[in-house]
């Protein structure tokens, strides 16, 4: 299938000219299909940007328009129909092609920026370290790429589209958005007390992707809820942003160390020595982190536990 062919616009995917708008009168569904409708205009607004590559900031918006399609998905795709699983399943498929290419964005602007604050007798071997990663970003973009020229990729719009349309009814089924943000929080409580004193860096991976679940669980649900609840649910997605941001840090300083130990077989004395410096530097950001991020869990519990019944 050629580019051409692709649907690029709301319109070619058959969604009307202006968003769909559910307010808390209405029915469950349709904040799911008003969700759907949101993010599937914000993947195709920024995947022009995502293709040229111009601003990193593109991939990332259209990465977050993915993921939150996939919460809504797994939390109350039920309320669209059986095709819900499958579809989630596909932007699954999507979201590795956008995160491997993010992944090295994350990391190639953040070694410019420390690398910027070296001497600059150390900047050459930073420019050439900076550069291997370039060069593997490359390979991930055309991965990417492929991907998004793909039938693959055009079916996986269209399906994705026929969830937000209300002529596609379903059973109306009794489903609270609100009270349904108690499952999300209690899978993270559970995970936060399962953890040791000096938890394992993968657990405190696994820790941020059941915050970042409640938050978008929190997003979906405040257009659902009435003005005293909308506040309080205003107070958790500001919460769990914060806890997502500190593990987020905690996770970018554990991978770039892991990189920067990856280049040390092969990498000259000099690029060795920054790739050394940088190492240690994101270390120290690692427990810095570490030493942080029971407090912000605090305030994301105490966000839950105020929410209005």
């Amino acid at each position: 299938m050629t580019t051409e062919s692709l649907p690029r616009t709301p319109a070619e995917l058959g969604l009307p000219d202006a968003p769909v708008e559910a307010g808390p009168a209405d029915p469950a569904v349709h904040h799911v299909r008003a969700k759907l409708d949101r993010e599937i205009r914000a993947l195709l607004a920024y995947e022009p940007g995502t293709r040229s590559g111009a601003d990193p900031e593109d991939l990332h918006q259209m990465r977050v328009a993915l993921r939150r399609m996939r919460s809504v998905l797994k939390l109350s795709g039920t309320l669209v129909g059986d095709g819900a699983e499958p579809v989630r399943a596909e932007l699954g498929w999507l979201g590795q092609s956008l995160g491997e290419v993010r992944d090295y964005d994350v990391l190639i602007g953040h070694l410019r920026e420390v690398i910027a604050d070296f001497e600059v007798r150390d900047q050459p071997a930073g420019h050439r370290l900076v550069a291997r990663f370039i060069t593997e970003r490359a390979t991930a973009k055309r991965r990417l790429t492929s991907a998004l020229t793909s039938t693959r990729y055009s079916t996986l719009l269209r399906e994705v589209s026929l969830l937000t349309r209300s002529g596609a009814e379903v059973p109306e089924q009794p489903h609270d958005l609100v009270d349904g943000l108690a499952k999300p929080h209690r899978k993270l409580t559970k995970a936060v007390r399962a953890l040791p004193a000096d938890p394992p860096d993968d657990d405190l991976h696994a820790l941020r992707i059941h915050g970042k679940k409640l938050r978008y669980a929190a997003e979906l649900a405040q257009t659902s809820a009435k003005k005293k609840r909308a506040k309080r649910i205003k107070d958790l997605i500001r919460a769990t942003r914060d806890f997502q941001t500190v593990l987020g840090d905690h996770q970018d300083a554990v991978n770039a160390a892991e990189r920067m130990r990856s280049v040390l077989e092969s990498a000259d004395a000099e690029v060795g020595f920054v790739a050394g410096r940088i190492a240690e530097r994101e270390l120290a950001r690692r427990a810095e982190a570490r030493a942080t991020w029971r407090a912000s869990w605090v305030a994301v519990d105490r966000a839950a536990r105020a929410l209005p019944a």
